[in-house]
Order: C-alpha cells, then sequence, then structure tokens
C-alpha cells in the first residue's frame, strides 16, 4: 500500500516528458529533475554521465545500469574535509574529466535513501557552484528507479576521460565572511534559511562549541520537513524519505522573495544544498549555500561572532560528554568481562 501511496505521490510531482527532461506546473525549473524514465532514455548517449551519490560498496551491491561511482559518497568526493570545496578548483576538472565529464556533458546525480539524498544534492550544487548548466537530479533516487520497474546492474562502468573546465559561479557559494556581515547589520536584505532541525537552531542539540543560530536568520526549515513523509513501522513515528515534497517546499519557501539574494545552512554546508536546489526548482534568482555553515562560524572563539538562541547562549559541554564517555566505558568493560566469563562456564 505504502508503495502504491508513494508512486501516486510521484505521479503528482513529474506530469510529463518533454526531450527527456520531467515538467510539471509545481516548478520553476522543472528541467533540474528528471525521472527515471527519462533518465533510461538517455544514459547509454555519449553525452551523459550519471553518478551514483552512495560509497563504493553500496554500487558494488546494485547500481543504475550505466551509472558510474566516484569511489566514495559524492559529499566527500567533491569537497575537501577541511576547506569544504576544493580551493584548488583544478582539483575539480581533473577529477570529473577522469570520470568522464566534459562541458557539454549532462550529469545526472541520484542517491539510495533519505540517508544519501543530501549526498545527490551536494554533487547538484558543486556543479552549479562549477557553472556546470547541464546537472539534474533524480528525485526519489534508487527507490523510484525501482517503483518505475527498471532494473538494477552490478558491473562497474568507467568512462573515457574527457575534459572539463570550471566556470565557477561565486555567487552560489555564500562565505562566513558574509554571513557574519548579515549576523552584525552590516549586510541587510538577505534571506537566510537555517536546515538544520528545531534543537540545532534553539541551541538545545549543540554540534559545535556554540549552540544557537546565526542572528538575522530568516526561518528554521529543517530539510526533513521538505520531504514526503509515512509512517516507519518501527519507530511509529511518520519519518522522511528520499522523495521531495512538492506542497511542502512551496508552503515552506512560498512567502521569500524569490529576487532577493537567499543563503541555506546547516552544520557542515551538506542539508543545506537540498534546500539549494529547491530554491533552484522555485526559481530564485540568487541562491547560494553556505558551505562552512555553522560548524566553521560557531567553532571560531577569536572571531567573537554573535550567536542567537530562545534561551540564551549555549556551549558545548565537554566536561558532561568526558563523563558519559568515562561511564559508557566502565558499562563496555563490564559487559565484556561478563561475557567472557559465560564463555568460560561454557566450556
Amino acid at each position: 500500500m505504502q508503495k502504491k501511496m508513494r508512486i501516486l505521490m510521484m505521479a503528482g510531482v513529474f506530469l510529463l516528458l518533454v526531450t527527456g527532461m520531467a515538467i510539471g506546473s509545481e516548478w520553476a525549473n522543472p528541467d533540474l529533475l528528471i525521472t527515471p524514465e527519462a533518465l533510461e532514455k538517455n544514459i547509454d548517449k555519449p553525452d551523459w554521465v550519471v553518478i551514483d551519490a552512495r560509497d563504493l560498496k553500496d554500487y558494488a551491491k546494485g547500481h543504475i545500469p550505466g551509472a558510474i561511482s566516484l569511489g566514495k559518497r559524492v559529499k566527500s568526493a567533491l569537497r575537501d574535509p577541511s576547506a569544504r570545496v576544493f580551493s584548488d578548483v583544478s582539483k575539480y576538472e581533473k577529477l570529473l574529466g577522469k570520470a568522464g565529464i566534459d562541458n557539454n556533458t549532462h550529469v545526472v546525480f541520484y542517491h539510495g535513501d533519505e540517508k544519501t539524498l543530501t549526498d545527490a544534492s551536494v554533487g547538484f550544487w558543486v556543479m552549479e557552484y562549477l557553472g556546470h548548466d547541464k546537472v539534474h537530479f533524480m528525485d526519489g533516487g534508487l527507490e523510484a528507479w525501482r517503483n518505475s520497474g527498471l532494473r538494477l546492474a552490478k558491473d562497474p562502468t568507467i568512462k573515457e576521460p574527457k575534459t572539463f573546465k570550471a566556470n565557477v559561479v561565486a555567487s552560489r557559494i555564500a562565505t562566513t565572511a558574509e554571513i557574519a556581515d548579515i549576523a552584525t547589520g552590516k549586510t541587510t536584505g538577505v534571506q537566510v534559511i537555517d536546515s538544520r532541525s528545531e534543537k540545532e537552531n534553539k541551541g538545545e542539540d549543540i554540534r559545535a562549541l556554540r549552540g544557537g543560530h546565526v542572528p538575522n536568520t530568516t526561518m528554521n526549515v529543517s530539510h526533513k520537513d521538505t520531504m514526503i513523509k509515512e509512517l516507519d513501522k518501527k519507530t511509529e513515528k511518520m519519518e522522511a524519505t528520499g522523495f521531495i515534497d512538492t506542497n511542502a517546499v512551496q508552503e515552506k519557501f512560498g512567502s521569500l522573495d524569490k529576487n532577493s539574494r537567499t543563503i541555506a545552512y546547516c552544520q557542515t554546508g551538506t542539508r543545506s544544498t537540498l534546500t539549494y536546489l529547491e530554491l533552484r526548482l522555485l526559481g530564485f534568482k540568487n541562491p547560494a549555500n553556505w558551505d562552512d555553515s555553522w560548524r566553521v562560524y560557531a567553532s571560531d572563539l577569536y572571531a567573537n561572532r554573535p550567536v542567537e538562541a530562545p534561551n540564551g547562549e549555549q556551549w558545548y559541554n565537554f566536561d558532561k560528554v568526558n563523563k558519559d564517555l568515562k561511564s559508557l566505558d566502565k558499562k563496555v568493560k563490564e559487559l565484556e568481562e561478563t561475557i567472557a566469563a559465560l564463555k568460560e562456564k561454557k566450556e
């Protein structure tokens, strides 16, 4: 029943196919999305490259026929762990060229489930940041592919190398300096979206040295609240799926000014790439992803950046965490000793 319901939801998102792209009255830029049926028609063309956003081990278990892997999850493959996006653009040119992508290649990213959805949206955003105007996202990922009755493959695909040249669109990335100016009121008229959970936004869930949110943030919309949700039999709660909820996106962001600069952020600039994609679908003229995001902003004590939280600024409690870890370590040792004693008795 749930599968049928989800297929119906997908039908509401995608109406017709035109020139291989998904169209629908819901989006201002529907060509950024692609349906499984359209992808199947184009995947074998020499100017198309489909990228599986998951880890290589998951790719090996089954992937869309003709899709390639970047060797690891896209959010890791296309970003530097220390500097987030590669500061040296030539690294992208080499990596993408080696993957068989040039400036005339249609690039499609797809995910496995809700957990890897933002890997695919990271890929989408990075390609747009590099100025590539032929990048697409397959909503629903592998589940949408299987729901359409299409098969998977296990044999890897390797494309012939090509030459890719970046044409960076600087406005598609927001810097921490820009955010700091917004936070202090030096820059006004910018719409800022916090894509983290409500608890993170309030400073109740702290994942940096400081908890809370950037002052002058326009709204807090968790990336999960823009996905279709269904009942999880295990948790008995409504959980996010790997499908974008068109109505929710319209409801959450429809009141914003599409002509104003709009910046999305989260903890590490990953979840917010889904928000960036949704803003692009809605037709926002100057959207950006803040790749540094809260992890950088709230962990530099020397920068003295302002932080806002409903109940006052919160700090990460290292003392409590250390005590909890010691307590956990003690319990693990006790459990290991108990298991060892039981094994001795059996022997």
